[in-house]
């Protein structure tokens, strides 16, 4: 943890602050380790101090041994402001999309001879490159995910509802070690296949349907987000033809996807490739996302993302085509970039299942 701190320190150097309030969990459990709800770090060019209440002291004196622990009784910004004039800081850095107006007002009120620095990004763009051990558990989350689909695969049938899937699936994940999903998990059959987000609902799936199930786990922290559409009979020729397009633009951007590609042109490939067989306005989103600790980090793929794609990013790849009064297809893996190219972690077969 304390090489990540490093890193940070030196951002910090650049951007000439001398202290960093970190309030984000996510942010806050990359760099200290800690689970608990209720805490902040401050961290200085030399000292890093983690402030929680009685509740979690124990938790995080285990979790976060390189931190000094700092216990609050009172208000806990009160202890950032101790802390700034203890360590004598110049400036302190917060993150400004994780500080509401009412706690910023309360920090300029207390801390008063301590300009306050609001900063976005820092912490988040270390976080988009990944380092071994963080890598090693994306891929047992994605592990997790595959067996989910395949579990899934044996059990649906007519007559169940959309909920019904995604509950036995959850569930499903859970025994088999995830802590949570990543996010409610989609399953939009029939018409409500051209819903891109269409969260599992009362509709029962019926014979004929093409199913999108779009559903990730949490494993130790860190995330996997998958998507796969299969039909439950003959979905017709419509709904196969769109399944083929939207396959082999999937297909491409793994071909494609490596270091110093940017998500800009990453996003075109699969774009492009909808576009030229005449359904590029039914593809409205971004052909991907970084994930890791959240389900949806940097990098981006997508027409605005121009930063390029390092070692050990790991990013999704997810073109869909949605039609309408039709149906939709949607098919995503995630890829970990690598020196040679990529690596597909998701290994569930992408050829159009028909039970």
């Amino acid at each position: 943890m304390m090489l990540r701190v490093e890193k940070l320190r030196e951002a910090m150097r650049k951007e000439q602050v001398d202290g960093f309030l970190v309030t984000s969990p996510y942010n806050l459990r990359y760099l200290t380790n800690f689970t608990g709800t209720t805490g902040l770090a401050v961290i200085t060019l030399d000292k890093a101090f983690f402030v929680t209440d009685f509740r979690y002291t124990e938790q995080a004196a285990a979790q976060a041994p390189e931190f000094e622990i700092v216990k609050n009784v009172g208000p806990i910004f009160d202890e950032v402001a101790a802390l700034c004039q203890q360590e004598n800081l110049n400036a302190l850095a917060f993150e400004e999309n994780y500080i509401s107006f009412a706690e910023y007002s309360v920090l300029e009120e207390i801390i008063e001879e301590t300009p306050l620095v609001p900063i976005a990004g820092m912490i988040e763009t270390l976080r988009e490159v990944k380092d071994e051990n963080e890598i090693a558990i994306i891929k047992k989350a994605c592990q997790i995910a595959d067996q989910g689909f395949e579990h899934v695969l044996k059990f649906v049938r007519p007559g169940m509802t959309e909920i019904e899937v995604a509950n036995q699936l959850d569930f499903y994940m859970r025994s088999l070690g995830a802590t949570s999903v990543s996010f409610d998990t989609i399953v939009a059959s029939g018409l409500r296949s051209a819903m891109p987000h269409g969260v599992a609902s009362e509709k029962v799936i019926e014979q004929g349907d093409l199913v999108t199930l779009d559903f990730g786990c949490y494993y130790e922290g860190y995330v996997s987000d998958m998507t796969r559409t299969f039909a439950i009979g003959d979905p017709g020729e419509k709904l196969k033809e769109i399944y083929q397009i939207v396959l082999e633009a999937q297909l491409k951007v793994i071909e494609a996807a490596r270091p110093g590609l940017t998500g800009i042109q990453l996003d075109a490939i699969a774009r492009d490739h909808i576009a030229a067989a005449g359904y590029g306005e039914a593809f409205g989103h971004s052909t991907g996302h970084g994930i890791g600790l959240e389900i949806h980090e940097g990098p981006n793929v997508s027409f605005r993302a121009d930063k390029q794609f390092v070692v050990n990013n790991v990013i999704t790849d997810e073109p869909g085509i949605y039609l309408p009064g039709i149906g939709g297809v949607r098919i995503e893996d995630d890829l970990l970039i690598t020196s040679e190219g990529n690596e597909v972690l998701t290994r569930s077969p992408k050829e159009l299942i028909i039970l």
